[in-house]
Parts: structure tokens; C-alpha cells; sequence
């Protein structure tokens, strides 16, 4: 679905409520489901990839409840269900997370998914997991597995996604000797992400210890808990970029004091971009004046933010460049290319390097704004339509991946 756009007129001064981090909710899902009592998951996302991840999981034989509006309840896995197939769609997660759980037993799982999902990596983790005594079949989607599990050390090179980290981390303590795994390659990304699977297992009575590059996890139980998802920070920063570059102050109610999302670090980002930050416990605020300073930053750490920075980059003074982020060319798209394309089509000035992008500010006119199917280039069409009158967004619809119901709540945003 098509969609234009809006532009500012005046001052931004809006509340928007941002539904629950992606991230957390795929990790509580599937410990829900390897836990040894059932779980209530609340405020969790619910959108496609949350869907497909609850679908993939009852194949595997867990029980989700999620008639209830504001949470769900999780049943363990307690036997399997004959060999099955997965859509994994365009969900890094499903395709990453379910495939060392399907080891778990001897069935035969296979997974499929979206056509661009078949450029996502995935080979290094389906290595790992013959490693590790499975049989495996195809190198990238389509492709299945089937266990059991016999083997215990793997090293793996996971510069190319920390999901082949978590991945492995979150079935482990149900591996019949856990796991000791080593990271060897190029620099490993998202290690908050990481960190973010480390807590969630803790949470749940995990035994791991880690070190730069290893982590070990004991055969343990899991305890079933009750969770509550936090907000998605980084599709929440969406929202509080734009009165970055529009002017005015944008809150986002729940914002936690304290997180382990890599979205979090995105205040620190707006400050040293020119914005103010106000934080309170029940929600914070970021104020603007339409001026953005330009900057020389490493995202290594938090790449999902690097869409959402060349939209503010188009309209600062002076050049930027993004760093540590050639990883994400194997996200939902190649987005270093698609986004210096898009750029480049609208008149902007927007190249590639090995590891990033350089942004230079030039004028910017209208068009068309092709997404890829991807949410976070939606994300920044939709901040460029802020002040650029007559961007048209190819297809709004992909941004359910993670808000479903994005540009109602972008619209009634503006004045």
C-alpha cells in the first residue's frame, strides 16, 4: 500500500505509545516454550513476526494462548509433533531461533520463508549445529534439520549476525551437555543484542558464565515466569528523531529508566546531535529545533539505528559518517544499498563505504521511497517526509513487522 508521507507545518508536541520490543518478546517465546512450567508474556509484541514465531512454536509442539488483548500464556513443549514445516517469512529470528530448538529432538523440521529471505545469512549457524551431531539440508532457505543434538563445543564465525549466537545460547541449557561456543571471525555486531539473550536466560535460572568472544551454558532447567515487554526503543526513536529534525518535543510514554535494548543508546545519539533529552521514570522526551549537528559515529553496536541516523544526517550541518554497520547488508534488505539508492533518487548525496555510509546534506526533492519490503526503510522515508513535502512510501505496510498500525499513529503526530 502506497502511502504519502506527511509534512510538518509547525512544531511537533505529541505523546506516542510504542508497542512491545521485538527483540524481547521472539527470546521470551521460545524460552516460554523450553521452560519446564508455563509462562505469561505481557505487553508483547504482537505483529507478523511475533505471529509466524507463535506459529513455528506450536508446530513444535508448545501450547500459546493468545486469545487475551494485553497477554499470552505459554505451555512448554512437552513432545513432538512428527516432522513439520516453518514460514520463517522475513523473521531473522524465527529462522535463526527455532532451528537449534528443532535439534533439540529427532525430527525432521523444515523451514521457508519470504523470497528475500533468502538472501539472509544463515549457513555459519546451520555449520554450527552439524557441528554439534545434526543433519542438515541446504545452506540458506529453504533448508531443515534434524536432530539429536551429540556434541557439545562449536566455533562459529558470527560477524555476519549475533542472531547465530542467540540462537544457540537460548536452546543450550536443553542440549543434552549445554554448550561451549566460540566466536571466530570479524567483529561480532549487536553485542547488546546478545547481552539481551545473556538476560533473558538468567532471568529464567540459566547457568552460563562468558568471556570476549566464548560463552558456556550448562544443561539447566528453565524456570516459566512472568514477563513484561518492555517498548520497542528503537522503533520508538522513530518517533522522538522527528522532532529532532522538525523541531518541538515528541514523548514516548513507558521509556524504561534502564534497558538492555541497543535502542536505549539512541538519547545519548539525539544530545550529540543538538536535541534535548528530558527522562522520567514513566516516559522520556526529546526536544528540537529543527538543527542537527553532523557526526562521525561507530553503530557497530546498534546498527538497527543506522536508517533512522541517515535520516537525520539528509538535514545536518555538515557531513556524517556511519561506521561498523557492513553487516547490515544481510538484514531484511541490503540496506547499505538501499539506502544510498533512495537517497541518490531523491538528489541527495548518500555512498557506500566497506563498513558505512557518508552523508553529505544536499537539497532533497520528492518521489517515490521504495521501502524493500523492509520496516526500518520505511521508518526512513516516513522521517524524510517530515520535511521533504511529497515523499510517497512504496509500501507502508511492512512496517507491521514491528508496529502494526505505524502510520495512523506517524499521522496524528503532526500538527
Amino acid at each position: 500500500m502506497t502511502w504519502v508521507a506527511p509534512t510538518v507545518l509547525g512544531p511537533l508536541h505529541s505523546d506516542v505509545v510504542v508497542p512491545g520490543s521485538k527483540s524481547a518478546t521472539a527470546r521470551s517465546l521460545v524460552l516460554a516454550a523450553l521452560s519446564d512450567t508455563p509462562s505469561v508474556i505481557r505487553r508483547g509484541l504482537r505483529a507478523r513476526d511475533t505471529s509466524l514465531m507463535i506459529q513455528g512454536l506450536r508446530s513444535l509442539g508448545a501450547l500459546i494462548d493468545d486469545h487475551r488483548e494485553d497477554y499470552w500464556e505459554v505451555t512448554p513443549i512437552t513432545h513432538d509433533r512428527g516432522d513439520v514445516a516453518i514460514d520463517c517469512g522475513l523473521a531473522g529470528t524465527v529462522m535463526r531461533f527455532l532451528p537449534p530448538l528443532a535439534v533439540i529432538s529427532g525430527q525432521k523440521v523444515s523451514f521457508f520463508g519470504d523470497d528475500a529471505s533468502t538472501a539472509r545469512p544463515i549457513s555459519p549457524l546451520l555449520t554450527a549445529l552439524q557441528g554439534l551431531g545434526a543433519i542438515t539440508e541446504g545452506s540458506s532457505l529453504p533448508f531443515s534439520v534434524q536432530g539429536p543434538i551429540t556434541g557439545r563445543a562449536v566455533t562459529l564465525d558470527s560477524s555476519a549476525s549475533s542472531q547465530f549466537i542467540s540462537g544457540l545460547l537460548l536452546s543450550a541449557p536443553r542440549f543434552p551437555s549445554g554448550i561451549a561456543i566460540h566466536h571466530h571471525g570479524g567483529p561480532l555486531p549487536s553485542q547488546p543484542h546478545i547481552d539481551m539473550t545473556i538476560h533473558a536466560l538468567s532471568a529464567r535460572g540459566a547457568s552460563l558464565t562468558y568471556g570476549d568472544n566464548w560463552w558456556v551454558v550448562a544443561p539447566t532447567p528453565l524456570q516459566g515466569i512472568t514477563e513484561v515487554i518492555e517498548p520497542d526503543l528503537t522503533t520508538a526513536a522513530v518517533f522522538l528523531a522527528a522532532a529532532v529534525v522538525c523541531g518541538g518535543s515528541v514523548t514516548i510514554k513507558d521509556w524504561p529508566t534502564s534497558s538492555i535494548q541497543p535502542g536505549i543508546r539512541v538519547l545519548d545519539i539525539f544530545e550529540q546531535l543538538g536535541a534535548s533529552v528530558t527522562r522520567a521514570e514513566t516516559h522520556v522526551s526529546v526536544t528540537g529545533t529543527g538543527t542537527v549537528s553532523g557526526i562521525d559515529i561507530d553503530l557497530s553496536a546498534t546498527s538497527e539505528l543506522t536508517p533512522l541516523l541517515v535520516g537525520l544526517a539528509l538535514f545536518a550541518e555538515g557531513d556524517t559518517r556511519i561506521r561498523g554497520v557492513g553487516h547490515i547488508r544481510g538484514h531484511e534488505t541490503n540496506r547499505l544499498s538501499a539506502i544510498a539508492t533512495e537517497i541518490t533518487a531523491l538528489g541527495g548525496y548518500c555512498t557506500e563505504t566497506s563498513d558505512g555510509l557518508i552523508i553529505r546534506p544536499a537539497p532533497l526533492g520528492s518521489g517515490i521511497f521504495h521501502s524493500y519490503g523492509d520496516h526500518r526503510m520505511a521508518h526512513l522515508g516516513a522521517l524524510i517526509g517530515a520535511r521533504i513535502p511529497g515523499i510517497t512510501i512504496d509500501d507502508i505496510e511492512c512496517t507491521t513487522k514491528t508496529m502494526p498500525g505505524f502510520a495512523h499513529t506517524w499521522q496524528e503526530m503532526f500538527p
